[in-house]
Protein backbone atom coordinates (compact mmCIF):
# COMPACT_ATOMS: atom_id res chain seq x y z
CA UNK A 1 0.00 0.00 0.00
CA UNK A 2 2.62 2.50 0.51
CA UNK A 3 5.05 1.41 -2.05
CA UNK A 4 2.27 1.62 -4.37
CA UNK A 5 2.14 5.63 -2.85
CA UNK A 6 5.49 6.26 -3.83
CA UNK A 7 6.88 5.60 0.05
CA UNK A 8 9.80 3.08 0.41
CA UNK A 9 8.98 1.18 3.26
CA UNK A 10 11.04 -0.97 5.51
CA UNK A 11 9.67 -3.49 7.80
CA UNK A 12 11.35 -4.48 10.89
CA UNK A 13 10.28 -6.70 13.17
CA UNK A 14 10.17 -5.77 17.19
CA UNK A 15 8.38 -8.12 18.15
CA UNK A 16 8.35 -12.22 19.41
CA UNK A 17 5.90 -13.80 20.86
CA UNK A 18 6.00 -17.48 22.88
CA UNK A 19 2.70 -19.17 23.26
CA UNK A 20 1.64 -20.42 26.68
CA UNK A 21 -0.81 -22.30 28.67
CA UNK A 22 -1.72 -24.35 24.80
CA UNK A 23 -2.94 -27.66 27.32
CA UNK A 24 -5.08 -25.54 29.18
CA UNK A 25 -6.62 -23.85 25.95
CA UNK A 26 -6.75 -27.31 24.79
CA UNK A 27 -9.08 -28.64 27.77
CA UNK A 28 -11.59 -25.65 27.74
CA UNK A 29 -11.88 -25.69 23.97
CA UNK A 30 -13.19 -29.38 24.49
CA UNK A 31 -15.78 -28.36 26.82
CA UNK A 32 -17.72 -25.56 24.39
CA UNK A 33 -20.90 -26.23 26.81
CA UNK A 34 -18.87 -24.63 29.86
CA UNK A 35 -19.06 -21.45 27.89
CA UNK A 36 -21.21 -18.51 26.09
CA UNK A 37 -19.16 -17.83 23.43
CA UNK A 38 -15.30 -16.75 22.47
CA UNK A 39 -13.19 -13.54 22.00
CA UNK A 40 -10.34 -12.43 19.99
CA UNK A 41 -8.35 -9.49 20.37
CA UNK A 42 -5.44 -10.60 18.17
CA UNK A 43 -4.26 -12.69 15.47
CA UNK A 44 -2.07 -14.30 17.67
CA UNK A 45 -5.01 -15.59 20.00
CA UNK A 46 -6.40 -17.13 17.38
CA UNK A 47 -2.95 -18.50 15.90
CA UNK A 48 -2.83 -20.16 19.74
CA UNK A 49 -6.66 -21.69 18.83
CA UNK A 50 -5.53 -22.98 15.80
CA UNK A 51 -2.33 -25.25 17.43
CA UNK A 52 -4.30 -26.47 20.28
CA UNK A 53 -6.99 -27.62 17.79
CA UNK A 54 -3.75 -29.30 15.32
CA UNK A 55 -4.07 -32.48 18.12
CA UNK A 56 -7.97 -32.48 18.38
CA UNK A 57 -8.85 -32.05 14.32
CA UNK A 58 -11.20 -35.00 14.53
CA UNK A 59 -13.15 -33.59 17.41
CA UNK A 60 -13.21 -30.35 16.14
CA UNK A 61 -14.12 -30.81 12.73
CA UNK A 62 -17.19 -33.28 14.07
CA UNK A 63 -18.83 -31.91 16.70
CA UNK A 64 -16.35 -29.05 18.60
CA UNK A 65 -16.87 -26.30 15.82
CA UNK A 66 -20.32 -26.77 15.62
CA UNK A 67 -21.06 -26.56 18.91
CA UNK A 68 -18.89 -23.33 19.26
CA UNK A 69 -20.46 -22.13 16.12
CA UNK A 70 -23.62 -21.77 18.04
CA UNK A 71 -22.22 -19.39 20.20
CA UNK A 72 -21.36 -15.92 20.10
CA UNK A 73 -17.98 -15.34 18.52
CA UNK A 74 -16.20 -11.59 18.83
CA UNK A 75 -13.40 -10.22 17.35
CA UNK A 76 -11.63 -7.15 16.41
CA UNK A 77 -10.19 -6.22 13.07
CA UNK A 78 -9.72 -7.68 9.61
CA UNK A 79 -7.21 -9.92 10.35
CA UNK A 80 -8.40 -12.01 13.21
CA UNK A 81 -11.80 -12.40 11.73
CA UNK A 82 -10.08 -13.65 8.69
CA UNK A 83 -8.13 -16.12 11.04
CA UNK A 84 -11.31 -17.23 13.10
CA UNK A 85 -12.99 -17.95 9.34
CA UNK A 86 -10.43 -20.50 8.49
CA UNK A 87 -10.93 -22.12 11.61
CA UNK A 88 -14.81 -22.29 10.32
CA UNK A 89 -16.28 -20.45 12.92
CA UNK A 90 -18.77 -17.12 12.08
CA UNK A 91 -17.95 -14.38 14.17
CA UNK A 92 -19.26 -10.68 14.63
CA UNK A 93 -17.41 -7.28 15.85
CA UNK A 94 -14.83 -7.21 13.05
CA UNK A 95 -15.62 -3.42 12.46
CA UNK A 96 -15.84 -2.94 16.16
CA UNK A 97 -12.61 -1.05 15.99
CA UNK A 98 -10.46 -1.23 19.28
CA UNK A 99 -11.37 -3.71 22.71
CA UNK A 100 -13.67 -0.89 24.12
CA UNK A 101 -16.08 -0.57 21.33
CA UNK A 102 -16.41 -4.64 21.38
CA UNK A 103 -16.87 -4.50 24.95
CA UNK A 104 -20.05 -2.14 24.23
CA UNK A 105 -21.31 -5.10 21.31
CA UNK A 106 -20.92 -7.84 23.93
CA UNK A 107 -22.46 -5.63 26.31
CA UNK A 108 -25.71 -5.07 24.52
CA UNK A 109 -25.69 -8.36 22.88
CA UNK A 110 -25.20 -10.70 26.21
CA UNK A 111 -28.47 -11.35 28.26
CA UNK A 112 -27.16 -12.46 32.01
CA UNK A 113 -25.92 -16.15 32.08
CA UNK A 114 -23.79 -17.50 34.59
CA UNK A 115 -21.12 -18.94 31.49
CA UNK A 116 -18.41 -17.35 31.13
CA UNK A 117 -17.17 -16.20 27.64
CA UNK A 118 -13.33 -17.82 27.18
CA UNK A 119 -11.21 -14.61 26.51
CA UNK A 120 -7.56 -16.57 24.76
CA UNK A 121 -5.05 -13.37 24.87
CA UNK A 122 -1.70 -12.01 25.60
CA UNK A 123 0.02 -11.09 28.71
CA UNK A 124 -0.03 -7.49 27.72
CA UNK A 125 -3.28 -7.55 27.48
CA UNK A 126 -5.25 -3.75 28.54
CA UNK A 127 -7.56 -4.09 31.11
CA UNK A 128 -10.66 -2.19 29.13
CA UNK A 129 -12.56 -5.57 27.82
CA UNK A 130 -12.46 -7.38 30.82
CA UNK A 131 -13.00 -4.41 33.31
CA UNK A 132 -16.33 -3.06 30.97
CA UNK A 133 -17.81 -6.11 30.79
CA UNK A 134 -17.23 -6.84 34.42
CA UNK A 135 -19.24 -3.34 35.65
CA UNK A 136 -22.03 -5.14 32.85
CA UNK A 137 -21.96 -8.02 35.07
CA UNK A 138 -20.93 -10.52 31.75
CA UNK A 139 -18.74 -13.18 33.29
CA UNK A 140 -15.33 -13.70 31.41
CA UNK A 141 -12.80 -16.06 31.77
CA UNK A 142 -9.47 -15.42 30.73
CA UNK A 143 -6.66 -17.16 30.12
CA UNK A 144 -3.32 -16.13 28.81
CA UNK A 145 -2.13 -18.10 25.82
CA UNK A 146 1.02 -15.71 24.72
CA UNK A 147 3.57 -13.83 25.88
CA UNK A 148 4.97 -10.67 24.39
CA UNK A 149 8.45 -9.62 24.23
CA UNK A 150 11.11 -7.63 22.19
CA UNK A 151 12.47 -9.39 19.00
CA UNK A 152 16.18 -9.97 19.75
CA UNK A 153 17.29 -8.65 16.93
CA UNK A 154 15.74 -4.85 17.52
CA UNK A 155 18.98 -3.53 17.86
CA UNK A 156 21.10 -4.64 15.12
CA UNK A 157 18.07 -4.55 12.47
CA UNK A 158 17.37 -0.47 13.61
CA UNK A 159 21.40 -0.21 13.55
CA UNK A 160 21.98 -1.85 10.58
CA UNK A 161 19.00 0.12 8.81
CA UNK A 162 20.11 3.81 10.30
CA UNK A 163 23.70 2.84 8.75
CA UNK A 164 22.47 1.84 5.27
CA UNK A 165 19.67 3.94 4.84
CA UNK A 166 20.14 7.42 7.42
CA UNK A 167 17.39 8.92 9.60
CA UNK A 168 14.31 7.90 8.11
CA UNK A 169 11.56 10.27 7.14
CA UNK A 170 8.67 8.41 9.19
CA UNK A 171 8.61 5.53 11.51
CA UNK A 172 5.25 3.89 11.63
CA UNK A 173 4.36 1.92 14.70
CA UNK A 174 1.09 -0.41 15.03
CA UNK A 175 1.15 -1.18 19.05
CA UNK A 176 2.12 0.08 22.24
CA UNK A 177 4.63 -3.00 22.65
CA UNK A 178 6.05 -2.11 19.35
CA UNK A 179 7.04 1.51 20.50
CA UNK A 180 8.04 0.76 24.18
CA UNK A 181 10.67 -1.73 23.09
CA UNK A 182 12.44 0.32 20.01
CA UNK A 183 11.48 4.27 20.55
CA UNK A 184 14.04 4.54 23.47
CA UNK A 185 16.69 2.61 20.91
CA UNK A 186 16.00 5.06 17.73
CA UNK A 187 16.56 7.89 19.65
CA UNK A 188 19.87 6.40 20.84
CA UNK A 189 20.86 5.70 17.49
CA UNK A 190 19.43 8.68 15.65
CA UNK A 191 21.27 11.26 18.53
CA UNK A 192 19.84 14.90 18.20
CA UNK A 193 18.13 14.14 14.71
CA UNK A 194 14.85 12.22 16.65
CA UNK A 195 12.93 15.32 15.84
CA UNK A 196 13.52 14.95 11.80
CA UNK A 197 11.63 12.17 12.03
CA UNK A 198 7.60 12.11 12.20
Amino acid sequence: ELSSHGYEATLIPVLSFTFVSLELLSDKLSHPENYEGLIFTSPRAVEAVRMCLEDNKEAWEHSLKEQWNRKSIYVVGKATAALVKDLGLSSEGEASGNAEKLADLICSKQVPSSAPILFPCGSLKREVLPKKLKEKNVPLEAVTVYQTAPHPDIRPALTDYLTKEGIPGSVVFFSPSGVKFCLKIIQELSNDKINEIK
